[in-house]
């Protein structure tokens, strides 16, 4: 996989600003209990979860959930490590 440069982005004021608050969405099987387990990854991590943020959406059928939360990062590792750890659950899918 190649490195993204957010080097241009920077000096255009673009991109992400640590340190910040960001949103994370782990989508996963709607039996894998998402809705808790997701802040706690993130607080496993040491972020701080907007706990007031959490929401989630089920699939049309059912088997799905999608879970959203903000949380605070200092660094772009930080959030990074957030969407590798979330992504390291068996019962998440993937993260946007």
């Amino acid at each position: 996989m190649q490195e993204i440069d957010f080097t241009q982005a920077k000096r255009d004021g673009k991109g992400f600003v640590f340190p910040g608050e960001f949103e994370i969405t782990a989508m996963g099987a709607a039996d894998a209990d998402l809705k808790t387990r997701v802040p706690q990854i993130l607080e496993g991590l040491g972020l701080h979860v907007l706990h007031e943020t959490v929401r989630h959406r089920h699939s049309r059928e059912g088997n799905f959930l999608s879970v959203t939360v903000s949380f605070r990062c200092d660094t772009r590792e930080q959030y990074d490590a957030a969407h590798a750890a979330l992504r390291a659950d068996p019962g998440i899918r993937y993260t946007l």
